[in-house]
């Protein structure tokens, strides 16, 4: 931890309008999440926290928190990030991943594929690496985000347990993996998007455009489909609207579905959930194996961008969001690599597609005044 960070200060959050966590300390990690599940639901451990790689065979970074602070709404940044001597930044763009004409050819790739085989859906992701000077606290960055947030949503996860010491996962992500209370599951699945626009007229026509657009409602049902088949054997019942809403960040337009259920057994627990679930078709695309092997052979390693991070008690309750707008910052403070992703399916226009990653990434790149 910083030296001059606030006594407060987490290891990990979830900041949300619904109710928050954060917590400090570890008592215990876990690499492997079915081993954290079990515990979990045998009442071993009272609590876990933390985030889910993409690639689901690679190591989790899970802890059972030493202290856990539970809030009725979303968390506040301490005013040391805002106003005192933590609230200062220097960024600077290093380098992108890949660069814009290379991104342009796997979009067509992808495309070609897509006529060419069973897959019908796969989210190509581009890359930014950031660089500090002075060395940035990893929790400046989230808390910008925070406030950057309509609604406050934010997370920190300390992946140390998986990757270099201090290295941490932040982010502001809008879209809700699986939330648990009680018998009741919920999922807020986003696919299909646009970018805001600044004068009102055109971005509630932008809007329109977005819920009418017959390549983006193709990319929603993919998503909507995978979740039904995957929570309907867990449910007693599950309800999903046949057409999705619009919802807004600052900078984006998507099409979002809530879905509601009703769980079988107690013992399924949120973190259980999340990791039947993860990665949907939003992030990675469907077949989920099909696109997930492109991805690994066309991309870098994500790393944990686009998995998932939250928390789970022992009695299943708990919360996951999918880990977008996020940047992962190394543990000295010196750099850090953020993604944004958007889906193919076979009415994509590369350039289009393009534009859709990079008014994402300005998510981020505004938070670190780039």
């Amino acid at each position: 931890m910083c030296a001059h960070r606030p006594s407060t200060a987490p290891d990990f959050l979830l900041s949300r309008a619904t109710g928050s966590v954060r917590t400090q300390g570890s008592l215990a990690t876990y690499t492997d999440p079915w081993e954290a599940a079990d515990a979990l639901s045998s009442g071993t451990i009272d609590m876990v926290v933390g985030a889910l790689p993409f690639e689901r065979s690679a190591d989790a970074a899970l802890a059972v928190p030493e202290s856990i602070i539970r809030e009725p709404g979303p968390l506040e940044p301490h005013s040391y990030y805002r106003f005192g001597p933590g609230a200062q930044l220097s960024a600077r763009i290093a380098g992108v991943d890949p660069e814009e004409h290379e991104h342009l050819r796997r979009i067509e790739a992808a495309l070609a594929t897509i006529q060419t085989s069973k897959l019908d859906k796969v989210v190509l992701a581009r890359a930014v690496d950031i660089a500090f000077d002075p060395p940035v606290d990893p929790l400046l960055v989230a808390a910008r985000l925070i406030d950057r947030s309509s609604n406050k949503d934010g997370f920190i996860a300390d992946l140390s347990p998986a990757l270099e010491p201090g290295t941490m996962l932040v982010g502001s992500s809008p879209e809700v993996l699986v939330k648990r209370t009680g018998m009741t599951v919920t999922c807020y699945p986003l696919a299909g998007s646009a970018p805001r626009q600044q004068d009102p007229a055109q971005d509630r026509a932008v809007a329109e455009t977005l819920a009418a657009s017959t390549k983006d409602l193709s990319e929603h049902h993919f998503v909507v489909e995978h979740l039904r088949q995957a929570l309907s054997p867990l449910c007693d019942y599950l309800e999903a609207p046949d057409v999705p809403e619009l919802t807004h960040t600052n900078e984006m337009w998507h099409l979002a579905t809530p879905i509601v259920g009703k769980l079988k057994n107690p013992r399924t627990s949120a973190l259980e959930l999340a990791l039947r679930l993860y990665p949907t078709p939003a992030v990675c695309g469907t077949p989920t194996d099909s696109a997930e092997a492109l991805i690994n052979t066309a991309e870098s390693d994500r790393s944990f961008y686009a998995g998932a991070v939250g928390w789970a008690d022992s009695s299943g309750d708990g919360e996951y969001m999918v880990a977008i707008r996020c940047a992962e910052v190394a543990g000295d403070g010196t750099h850090a690599r953020t993604w944004a992703g958007g889906g193919i399916v076979a009415e994509s226009d590369a350039e289009a597609e393009l534009a859709e990653t990079s008014a994402k990434l300005r998510t981020i790149l505004k938070a670190l005044d780039l």
